[in-house]
Parts: C-alpha cells; sequence; structure tokens
C-alpha cells in the first residue's frame, strides 16, 4: 500500500478557521483511526494539539494532524466538511475502505 498523505479540502481548512475565529488558543484538528465501530475501525475527529509524530497538513493558516499509527489507514483519503439536512460535519472519503457503515465513522478494511 502506498503511503499518499491524504489532502485536506479547502471548505475543511475554512471551517476550521471558522471554528479557531472564536477559539480562545487555536488548535489542530486531529483526524484518527481506532479500533471499534460497527464496522472494525471508527474515524475520531477532534481539535487537539499536534503531537512530534504527526504528519501536519496545512493549509490557509490552519493544521490538521494524523499520527503515525493513523496514518496507513488514511494513505490518499479526503478530509472535507459537508453541511447536509442531518447537520454539518468533518468527513472523510477512504478509498482503502471496502465497506463503511450509515453513518459514515466507522469502516473496514
Amino acid at each position: 500500500m502506498l503511503n499518499v498523505p491524504p489532502k485536506v479540502t479547502d471548505r475543511a481548512f475554512a471551517r476550521l478557521a471558522e471554528i479557531n475565529e472564536t477559539a480562545e488558543a487555536p488548535q489542530a484538528l486531529r483526524v484518527a483511526v481506532e479500533g471499534g465501530g460497527c464496522s472494525g475501525f471508527q474515524y475520531e475527529i477532534k481539535l487537539d494539539a499536534p503531537a512530534d509524530d504527526d504528519l501536519v497538513l496545512e493549509g490557509q493558516g490552519q493544521k490538521v494532524v494524523v499520527d503515525s499509527v493513523s496514518l496507513p489507514f488514511l494513505a490518499d483519503a479526503v478530509i472535507d466538511f459537508t453541511e447536509e439536512l442531518i447537520g454539518a460535519r468533518f468527513t472523510i472519503e477512504n478509498p482503502n475502505a471496502t465497506s463503511s457503515c450509515g453513518c459514515g465513522t466507522s469502516f473496514s478494511m
């Protein structure tokens, strides 16, 4: 498997900038993969400080970070921000996932 880093859309960076505008201390958006969920793996997306072993993706003055353990699971993925009727959220389009659940936060490989 090639380790092509994930891509972050302009929309995702723009939303992160909006979130950080009102924050006391701007933070990075952490995208991680953990065991669990209804399909075997699940995404964890949260605001966090970058760690030493993180891959840092920068755009529009913002940072999205991925830890070294999660990185292979997110190779060539696209981190985006979508606004739908059910709500607005950060999403991950992952070509490595063989299946995913309806909620979009859990997948298998």
